[in-house]
Formats: structure tokens, sequence, C-alpha cells
């Protein structure tokens, strides 16, 4: 299959990258670009290891063809916060112990992300209506939305 160059804009960086037409957004962030904090889980959109913010919507990217993503905005877990300065999301996930593994957790932290910018002080049903598309082996889930909830806790305030 013949290769087409791809314009888009990942973590608020404008990008063009040559990438198949039949690849996966999950394969140009990964494989072409270096951006391996989205991960690979099923291959099949049932995990939400690969999750990424598209245009503000959580999208699984192993079910997003690269070309589809052309002249649209990418945010990966590499554009939330970073080791100087983390999110308030990976705060509260460090703060709540929301993290074994880590294989889930950039999906995870995507999917908070996604929720409270709808939802700025959701419930708990809420919370795991906005995860339940993310599946996690270490945790029982507790501990990610007592994170979620931290998260929201600031902008309560506010």
């Amino acid at each position: 299959m013949a290769a087409k160059t791809v314009r888009l804009i990942v973590n608020g960086s404008p990008v063009a990258v040559q990438v198949e037409e039949d690849r996966t957004l999950l394969y140009l962030l990964r494989e072409v670009m270096g951006l391996t904090g989205t991960k690979e889980g099923c291959g099949e959109g049932d995990c939400g290891a690969c999750s990424v913010l598209l245009d503000g919507e959580l999208v699984n990217s192993c079910l997003v063809l690269a070309i589809q993503a052309e002249g649209r905005e990418v945010l990966t877990i590499e554009g939330v916060g970073g080791a100087d300065q983390l999110h308030p999301i990976q705060q509260a996930f460090i703060e709540a112990g929301a993290i074994q593994c880590g294989y889930c957790t950039p999906g995870m932290v995507l999917a908070a992300k996604a929720l409270l910018a709808k939802v700025p002080n959701p419930s708990e049903e809420e919370i795991r209506r906005g995860l339940s598309g993310n599946l996690c082996r270490c945790t029982g889930y507790q501990k990610i939305v007592d994170a979620v909830k931290l998260a929201a806790r600031p902008r309560e305030d506010n």
C-alpha cells in the first residue's frame, strides 16, 4: 500500500508524517513518531490502553486509521503534564495509589481528562461510566475512581 503524508497536530505541535494508508493512528504514534506512552493492549478497541484524545474526544487509536487524523488534533499521554510539572490528574493518580504496573495508566489518565472536561464534578457513577472503556488488571478500579475524584476536587473551588 502506498504511503501518504498525514498532517496533524500532536501534543500541540504541527507535524507531517509519512504513513501507509492502512496503518492505524496507534501505529503512527508509536512506530512512526516514537510516542510509546500510548500502549497496544488488545488491538480491537476493547481495553483502552491505546486511548488518546482526538479533537478532545476519547478514542481507541487502534481503531482509527492514521489518515483519518488528517488536519485533526491528537493529545497523547506525552502531551499531558511532564516530569517537572505533572498534570493534576497525574498527581491525583499518584496520591490515590492508582498506579501499579502502569500499563493502563496513560489511557485511564486521558479518559479522566476527557470526562473532567465535560463533567467537572462527576459523581462516582459518572466516573465509572467515563472510565468504562479502559481495563485495568491490577488495581481493582476503586483507587482509579478515587484518583479522578481527587483530580476533580480543585475544580469545585472555582
